[in-house]
């Protein structure tokens, strides 16, 4: 892709604000000015708005703050003039009912930080699963300068000489003590070296997984998501991205010359590389669904993914953690490969305003277990498996990198929960009517349902099947799953159930029919009684009458298209509202 920088100097829209000698003018840069800046700070250098998602309540991004400091002079050091802000973080791990529910919420916010106040670029500290994408919305909807800086993932865990990834081994350790495999004290004791350094999951789950799509949009610089949050060189690629902002203002590079449709085929390829989360399918629609002239759709997922070899051997789907890929060259290696197997749109800009091709054609691979080469992949298709049929009319996904080979083309009972509450209260029964062949259901879970489509998925088995060694069983629903879990695990089934999807009247008893191969999921009921159960149907799902949970329930579309509120879809541009003083 060519790309033509602006010419430079030229007005930016910072001095809307900041230029000339206007009362409101005075207004504007007076007040900065109790802050110590020098008057020739607001000559026309162009002013960078560090968007920082740092919170205590968002552990994983609780380093953001120092990391920020290395930013700041990254952009003092190009000319430019670094502005940091406080902006919505939606924590994974604390946030109630889900984070979910509040990415749309935070994109909101903060694309309206971006527009409303004197920023010419901007810096997105990002970590935490949402706080990525809800900054690239943002970003996108205003089509600002902007790059991504991610806080990178925490070291290895360690539990008794075996690796623990966080997420993963919480997911496995906790079903080993139902099964009676693990004490309690056991799984207390593996606590403490879950989570040994700041940083994100060091898992490929979701944070590591946008992380990789934000590098392979090309909204990062190369190399940028797989740094450990402690490594020094992490705080070296801060800098740089500060640097780099202040040259992107200058030409005028914004997200729309970069997120393409190229780009987001390129992300797409290299989720199903890195055997990537499912919850990347939600976001990158999202995020597509703001940017103009992009239409990207749940076909593209298993059009482009279909044929994607796993090739890094990273847990929920392999061995390793983001330490060994971090060590073993990254993300770039899997580029590489993806350009030399004719699977990446070479000519894909970047931040960096070199190509994709041109920022990795050059990196080698330091350890090929942990990036296996072509034909060697943990599964030859690592890519999003999107499933249809009468039970998902627009669509289901599996991850077939974490799947059980054994049941992916299954037939089985259903056994109905209708909501987490019920499942919650079902599933530890020893006279559950179930056994291992049996389709596990699970309703109401979705982006209107839950509300906000939480990570309940990937739903513990019952002991009584645990204690017979069974460790996987397919399960369905309309709700997402972590990135750090795995299992057969059909998710965000659309229309999901509270907005009177076919899964809405799945009952007890009823026969499922899985065929991931031939990317279908079907309700053995004929076409009749569907009709009629749909007809009978009532919505059953907590409903909100105020404040947002209300907003979100009314306006939030389904997950097929990204989960996006239906208002804050497009591009709004950054134009400079009129002064009020």
């Amino acid at each position: 892709m060519t790309f033509k920088p602006a010419e430079w100097p030229r007005k930016l829209r910072s001095q809307e604000w900041y230029g000339g000698n206007s009362r409101d003018t005075i207004y504007h840069r007076g007040w900065m000015k109790n802050q110590g800046y020098p008057h020739d700070l607001f000559d026309g250098r162009p002013i960078i708005g560090i968007m920082n998602t740092w919170s205590d309540l968002t552990p994983c991004n609780g380093h953001l703050r120092e990391l920020a400091e290395k930013v700041k002079a990254g952009i003092w050091e190009a000319g430019g003039f670094p502005v940091e802000v406080p902006v919505f973080s939606a924590s994974e791990n604390t946030f109630r009912p889900t984070a979910m529910m509040f990415r749309n919420l935070a994109a909101l916010s903060i694309e309206e930080q971006l527009r409303g106040q004197p920023i010419d670029g901007a810096v997105l500290m990002v970590g935490c699963d949402k706080t990525t994408p809800s900054l690239l919305m943002a970003a996108a909807s205003c089509d600002v300068p902007s790059i991504v800086v991610t806080g990178g993932p925490m070291l290895n865990g360690y539990f008794r000489g075996e690796r623990v990834g966080s997420g993963t081994h919480l997911w496995k350790f906790s079903e080993a003590v139902k099964a009676g495999e693990m004490t309690q004290e056991e799984f207390l004791e593996a606590e403490q070296g879950m989570s040994r350094s700041s940083g994100t999951c060091n898992t490929m789950g979701t944070a590591s997984t946008m992380a990789s799509m934000a590098e392979a949009l090309g909204m990062a610089l190369s190399g940028n998501a797989a740094i450990p949050a402690v490594d020094s060189r992490r705080r070296v690629m801060a800098q740089m991205s500060g640097r780099r902002i202040v040259q992107m203002v200058k030409d005028d590079l914004k997200p729309s010359d970069i997120m393409t449709k190229q780009a987001f085929e390129n992300a797409i390829r290299t989720n199903g590389a890195i055997g990537g989360s499912t919850n990347a399918v939600i976001h990158l629609l999202a995020i597509a669904g703001r940017v103009p002239g992009v239409d990207l759709t749940l076909d593209d997922w298993d059009r482009c993914g279909r044929d994607v070899e796993t090739i890094v051997n990273l847990m929920p789907s392999g061995e390793y953690l983001m330490e060994e890929f971090f060590y073993a060259g990254g993300l770039p290696v899997v580029l590489k490969r993806l350009g030399e197997a004719g699977l990446l749109h070479k000519d894909a800009l970047t931040v960096s305003g070199e190509t994709i091709w041109d920022e990795v054609a050059d990196v080698m691979n330091h350890n090929e277990d942990v990036i296996r080469p072509v034909g060697q992949g943990l599964t030859p298709q690592g890519g999003i498996a999107v499933l249809k049929g009468n039970l998902a009319p627009n669509g289901a996904v599996l991850k077939p990198s974490a799947a059980s080979k054994h049941l992916m083309q299954h037939r089985g009972r259903a056994v109905v929960f209708e909501d987490i509450d019920d499942y919650k209260a079902k599933i530890n029964d020893p006279d559950l009517d179930i056994d291992e062949t049996c389709v596990m259901v699970l309703k109401n879970c979705g982006p209107k349902g839950y509300p906000g489509m939480s990570e309940v998925g990937n739903m513990g088995l019952p002991p009584k099947v645990l204690q017979k060694g069974i460790t996987d069983m397919v399960r369905i629903s309309d709700a997402r799953m972590s990135g750090t879990a795995y299992g057969t695990v059909i998710l965000h089934t659309s229309p999901e159930a509270a907005a009177g999807g076919p899964l809405a009247v799945v009952r007890n008893g009823d026969m499922i029919e899985v065929d991931v191969a031939g990317r279908r999921v079907h309700l053995d009921i004929t076409d009749e009684e569907l009709v009629a159960r749909l007809a009978e149907w009532k919505p059953a799902h907590e409903q909100f009458e105020s404040g947002y949970g209300w907003l979100h329930q009314q306006h939030v579309e389904g997950a097929d298209t990204g989960a996006d509120l239906d208002f804050l879809k497009g591009c709004r541009g950054n134009a400079v509202g009129k002064d009020a003083h």
